[in-house]
């Protein structure tokens, strides 16, 4: 029982980083983030198409929500992982800038955390395991 919570807890915290994200890029109305115009301008200023911010918003909301539920959480937490390595590397790979660095930093320990989920997969609390879709 312990393990399920800790499990369940894990996978939250993981997903809901995501999940705000995601949300956050729809629209700064929601007072979680930049909102769409500002959030694709900025990917195209670090040089990275304003055309990928649609499917990084289906990736993060998606894959955050399949996290927290634990449905087909391993390849949420393998598809995350790469995004989050790709997201570090691209956007905050400036090892003289010690900000930079502490969320290159995170983003590392986060694909950590979801490499994790993907080798491990997730416990009993988990709506993949009720549905035979885990």
């Amino acid at each position: 029982m312990k393990d399920n919570v800790i499990d369940l807890a894990g996978r939250v915290l993981l997903g809901l980083i995501f999940l705000i994200a995601g949300i956050g890029k729809i629209g700064s109305g929601f007072g979680l983030g930049f909102g769409y115009e500002a959030t694709q301008g900025y990917m195209e200023a670090m040089g990275v198409p304003g055309i990928l911010l649609l499917p990084t918003i289906l990736l993060e909301v998606l894959g955050g929500l399949a996290l927290i539920l634990g449905i087909k959480a391993r390849w949420a937490a393998a598809a995350l992982a790469a995004f989050t390595l790709l997201a570090g590397f691209l956007f905050h790979f400036d090892l003289g800038d010690a900000n930079e660095t502490n969320h290159l930093l995170k983003n590392l320990a986060i694909s950590g955390g979801l490499l994790l989920v993907f080798v491990h997969g997730v416990k009993d609390f988990a709506l993949g395991h009720r549905f035979n879709l885990s």
